[in-house]
């Protein structure tokens, strides 16, 4: 009987590409325009990406679309949202009886917190067509700035399992 070893170095491969985008655009119309110039078919998808903190849970909108053809899958993610939480300390307001709530911010990559999108592309080995994509995403006219991240420089590589 033949054995076989299996190495976790061999399943924490990076099979992705993540461009950061920096806009002031609000999530769906981030989406159309990257649609428009990238020829893709960004929807909104019902499974947000969920992320637990002290303060509570969270949700990031996620817009998705998979080339059958190819098979990659393109994922338009925020990187910030903000969690509600109970206020437990002295009723400092005006309504006593009004319960206070607090709200944090929370990023679903917190060593990026300047980000506000992130697109991650699955299954594109071809570097050539990813500057191609940046190129393409810097022409619209509401984005500030648009880079490649390094996957190595990712502390939270966990939150980008969906």
């Amino acid at each position: 009987m033949v054995l076989r070893k299996l190495s976790l170095g061999e399943f924490d491969e990076i099979d992705y590409n993540l461009i950061a985008i920096h806009t002031s655009l609000e999530d769906y119309r981030l989406a159309y325009f990257l649609n428009q110039r990238l020829g893709i078919n960004l929807s909104k998808s019902a499974n947000e990406i969920q992320i637990s903190v002290k303060e509570g849970e969270t949700n990031f909108s996620r817009f998705s679309y998979t080339v059958k053809e190819t098979n990659i899958r393109w994922n338009l993610i925020q990187n910030n949202s903000e969690v509600m939480y109970p206020h437990n300390g002295e009723k400092l307001n005006l309504f006593f009886n009004v319960p206070m709530q607090m709200a944090t911010k929370v990023f679903l990559l917190p060593e990026f917190k300047k980000v506000d999108y992130f697109l991650k592309i699955e299954n594109n080995d071809e570097i050539s067509s990813t500057t191609e994509t940046l190129i393409l995403i810097n022409s619209i006219e509401s984005i500030s700035t648009v880079y490649i991240v390094d996957a190595k420089k990712i502390k939270s590589k966990n939150n980008l399992i969906f």
